[in-house]
């Protein structure tokens, strides 16, 4: 293998790449969690015109040692800070290749016990190239007459010199960065570049960031044939994958599966496939069990078992000894409830009475509701009325030997902040409840802790994916009560699934929708705006100013100037970045969250004689006091996506008297305070301006919602009823009207999904099934192999689900298709404290 990566490198560089010999002088920076190195090397030989005796090399190295001589292959550019480097695409051990060098090496300080006669013996008989050869296969040392304790330190200590630092070679001759090269050595330790040469579309299977067509590039290098069936079986896999993100589903059919697959393949190489090929590895991968056929459904194995667990999980749930409706009776509850009502200074109406009394007599219930409707109302009243029945102490400083009996959580750190500001208890993400210390793309493998406690309230479910959700449940032992609060008219989650809506629709499980709006008397004309939008309307007056909404018209091509003008004007009454929040469906385009990030930076956080620091990074600037956006879970950070930061600090590595080996940007959050290196700054962006989908699980106090036709297949129902519920005070609406008529007309399509067979299955096998999604007619006469014979068992055990066949349910799918501008249009006066409300 090592050869192989050498060829490999040499390809790849080209006879005319420059290149760096010399050893180590400095290293100053090694990143803890990938191979990226900054050193400084002092030169013996080089082909560039370079007159000095050292020169900084940056790139992917092994364990760099002193006293080693190295080649390094790659290019000199001139870094806009850091001045001239060289910038190495590969390096190499200059391991001594003539006869006498080898036999040096091998009886050098490094091989304690092999003397020059033994190594004498050893390159006499396998030749300059030795070390290559036992590398390749330590076998081509027997018959030399080596005692075994000579032998294993030979081996050991050539691995140990050259095995890794093969492996990041050959790394870098397929062409990967610092990171991904990081986790496919974590991976594959040793074996690593066996794997890539055996089957290099594993690596598209097992590792976040290596896409197929990066596979597949490898593959044509190492000579693969188009139709090899590994490269139809990722090209399969990565086509269900890339379904299932797009459009949120956990199944797809025979025919988008097989037509997209098959481009994806054909596209890729400009060859021409028989559609045949691809049913048949589609079969071998159901008995891989890496994809599921039920019916004419279409699964990846883990959206499979996550939907069967989920159901699983609540039927043991639900199947409990302990029945909380036996415990307390209707009386019981009433009379503390009475109690609590004087605590909190709140009088119950006779809905959120009956949905306290059925959220504390259930095993597990559902409650849901739109804004205004009393869902944080009942939350605090629950937590106070179950700490009454059960005779708790809410005093958690009483709790250090034992765990806190009740456990409040959300999908993002802003929504579990709004929690425990609401009960006074301590609430966190569903992530740091669990546990969990990886990125969320490792959940299927994930290990959690299980929970302890009588009760557990999430809220934002309509956040919860079916990964998720099956880790969650997962977690949660029997007898434990479990209350699920969301909006079920909110976006779905990011990740395939629509647990809430589908729980809601199972007719087995308890359920309790609020439908009154309490908030109205406050005078708030963004609750019923929000509640006409649900019901596929538009209000008479949507486009009158009202004392806490505006609508102003604008084409797309005047969005920016527009939000240019509104925040500057609330800028000058006293908003500030953390009260302004605009939100777009869209990253790209002229009225896109890109352009507009750019625009509203340059308003609230301006470069200034005072403010000079900045360093730019894929087409951003980040500067001291900007507003950012996590993009990713962090949960080792207790940092999660969506979660919205200040910089409060930039270190600068070429600073004077600087500290630091890297740039880095130190960001407050609400919870904590994290420090990022710079090859971590893809983990954030700008974010005066966030997508609607991360804005879900929060609430500002104004909110700037531009909706153009430029947006047109992002125009939903339910993406602008959550973008006008993030609107906690004031809401001013921007753009074309029909933009805003198309959003209310184009309802969601569901997303194809079968949890509510399964929990219909599950729980109540006998009664006649429900589905959530239908396969169609269409895909049950496809000509095209179905994998459907592929018996349904899930990764554990589920007697009720594997003896129970799955109806038949047939899917008909829809097709988804300047100047003078006062922001305070009707709110003249108005001040961000007016506006400040008791939470």
């Amino acid at each position: 293998m090592a050869t192989e990566s050498l060829d490999l490198l040499a390809a790849n560089q080209g006879a005319q790449a420059d290149y760096v010999v010399g050893t180590v002088s400095a290293v100053f920076f090694a990143s803890n969690d990938s191979f990226y190195k900054v050193m400084l090397i002092k030169i013996s030989e080089t082909s560039l015109d370079w007159h000095e005796d050292e020169i900084v090399v940056t790139g992917n190295f092994a364990d760099i040692k002193d006293d080693v001589t190295y080649r390094f292959t790659g290019k000199k550019v001139e870094h806009p800070k850091y001045g001239v480097q060289f910038q190495a695409d590969n390096y190499q051990n200059e391991t001594p290749t003539s006869r006498s060098g080898v036999i040096a090496y091998l009886s050098g300080e490094d091989f304690p016990g092999l003397g020059k006669k033994t190594a004498t013996k050893i390159v006499d008989a396998l030749g300059p190239d030795a070390i290559e050869k036992i590398l390749n296969d330590h076998h081509v040392l027997t018959g030399l007459g080596l005692s075994e304790k000579v032998t294993q330190t030979l081996i050991n200590q050539l691995q140990t010199n050259n095995g890794m630092e093969q492996i990041i070679i050959g790394l870098n001759g397929y062409g990967f960065g610092s990171t991904l090269a990081a986790a496919i050595y974590n991976r594959y330790q040793e074996k690593t570049l066996d794997v890539i040469h055996e089957n290099p579309y594993q690596l598209a299977e097992d590792i976040t960031g290596v896409s197929f067509k990066r596979a597949d590039q490898i593959a044509t290098q190492l000579g693969y044939a188009p139709d090899r069936p590994e490269r139809i079986r990722a090209g399969l896999l990565q086509t269900l994958r890339d379904l299932s993100v797009a459009n949120g589903d956990t199944y797809t059919t025979a025919k988008p599966l097989l037509t997209q697959t098959l481009s994806l393949l054909e596209n890729s190489r400009n060859v021409r496939l028989q559609p045949q090929l691809l049913a048949d590895q589609l079969l071998t991968l159901a008995k891989q069990q890496k994809v599921v056929g039920d019916e004419q459904r279409i699964y990846l194995k883990p959206l499979y078992d996550a939907e069967w667990q989920i159901a699983e999980h609540l039927n043991r749930l639900l199947q409990a000894d302990q029945d909380p409706a036996e415990k307390f009776n209707e009386a019981a509850i009433r009379k503390q409830l009475r109690i609590v009502e004087k605590q909190l200074s709140i009088v119950y109406d006779d809905s959120q009475t009956a949905a306290l009394i059925a959220a504390i007599q259930a095993k597990v219930m559902l409650l849901t509701g739109g804004p205004g409707t009393g869902k944080t109302t009942i939350i605090r009243g629950l937590v106070q009325l179950y700490a009454r029945l059960n005779e708790l102490s809410l005093d958690i400083n009483q709790y250090k030997e034992k765990p806190f009996p009740i456990l409040l959580a959300a999908p993002t750190g802003r929504a579990a902040k709004r929690m425990s500001e609401t009960t006074g208890l301590p609430a966190s993400t569903i992530h740091r409840l669990l546990g969990l210390t990886g990125r969320e793309d490792d959940l299927d493998a994930a290990t959690t802790k299980d929970l302890e406690g009588g009760l557990l309230i999430i809220d934002e479910t309509s956040m919860v994916d079916v990964s998720l959700m099956k880790v969650l449940l997962r977690a949660v032992p029997v007898g434990m009560q479990v209350v699920l609060v969301g909006d079920k008219d909110q976006l779905p989650s990011v990740g395939p699934g629509q647990v809430f809506h589908d729980l809601l629709d199972s007719p087995h499980l308890s359920k309790i929708q609020l439908d009154t709006i309490y908030r109205q008397g406050d005078g708030s004309s963004i609750i019923p705006l929000a509640h006409a939008i649900k019901n596929g309307q538009l209000p008479a007056d949507f486009t009158q100013n009202q004392k806490d909404r505006s609508f102003i018209a604008c084409h797309a091509n005047q969005v920016g100037s527009v939000i240019d003008q509104i925040v500057a004007k609330a800028h000058q009454k006293g908003f500030t970045a953390a009260d302004i929040q605009v939100l777009a469906p869209m990253y790209r385009g002229v009225a896109g969250i890109d352009r507009l990030n750019q625009i509203l930076q340059e308003i609230l956080n301006p470069k200034t004689r005072a403010q000079q620091k900045e360093v730019d990074f894929r087409q951003q600037k980040f500067r001291i006091g900007d507003k950012v956006l996590h993009l990713v879970n962090s949960p080792e950070n207790n940092v999660f996506n969506g979660d919205i930061g200040t910089i409060t600090g930039i270190d600068l590595a070429k600073a004077p008297h600087s500290k630091v080996k890297s740039d880095q940007l130190t960001i407050a959050f609400e919870q904590t305070e994290v420090t990022y290196a710079r090859n971590d700054w893809n983990r954030l962006t700008l974010a005066y301006c966030m997508s609607i989908h991360k804005s879900q699980g929060s609430e500002f106090k104004l909110v700037i919602l531009p909706m153009v036709n430029q947006y047109s297949r992002m125009l939903q129902r339910n993406l602008l009823y959550t973008a006008v519920t993030r609107a906690a005070d004031m809401l001013i609406l921007i753009g074309e009207p029909q933009a805003f008529r198309t959003c209310v007309e184009n309802l969601s399509v569901n997303r194809h999904t079968t949890l509510t067979a399964r929990i219909q299955a599950v729980l109540a096998p006998d009664q006649p099934a429900k589905s959530d999604s239908e396969a169609t007619t269409e895909e049950s006469e496809s000509t095209v192999a179905d994998p459907s014979a592929t018996p349904k068992t899930p990764t554990t055990p589920e007697p009720a689900a594997t003896a129970t066949p799955t109806p038949d349910y047939r899917l008909t799918p829809q097709l988804v298709l300047t100047g003078g501008i006062d922001p305070m249009i009707g709110m003249q006066g108005v001040t961000p404290q007016q506006f400040m409300r008791k939470r």
